[in-house]
């Protein structure tokens, strides 16, 4: 738990996920904030609005909110958390990662 919500870390230090499940701020939806590459939040907001947006506090460094009600494509929500995970983790780490899924 962080920020009252649950939240995911890499090395109990560094966030890459957070789950708001009763919805934050304007936001009064569960949804969740991930952290993206360069240029994917742009990407996935242009294309789906309806699904994803700007998140406040963490948007301007590229993160993405995604909405988790309504049509929710778990497989893509599990592969944004992936990608969350690979955008903040070590080398090493997205290495390891990598070695297990081949």
């Amino acid at each position: 738990m962080s920020h009252g919500t649950p939240t995911f870390f890499v090395r109990d230090r560094t966030t890459f996920v957070y789950a708001w499940v009763e919805g934050h701020h304007d936001h009064a939806f569960p949804h969740l904030w991930c952290a993206c590459g360069p240029g994917v939040q742009e990407v996935l907001i242009g294309a789906e609005p309806e699904h994803f947006f700007r998140p406040p506090y963490v948007g301007h460094r590229g993160w993405v909110g995604v909405r988790l009600d309504g049509d929710v494509g778990w497989d893509e929500v599990g592969e944004l958390c992936q990608d969350a995970f690979r955008a903040v983790a070590p080398r090493r780490l997205v290495a390891e990662l990598d070695d297990r899924a081949g």
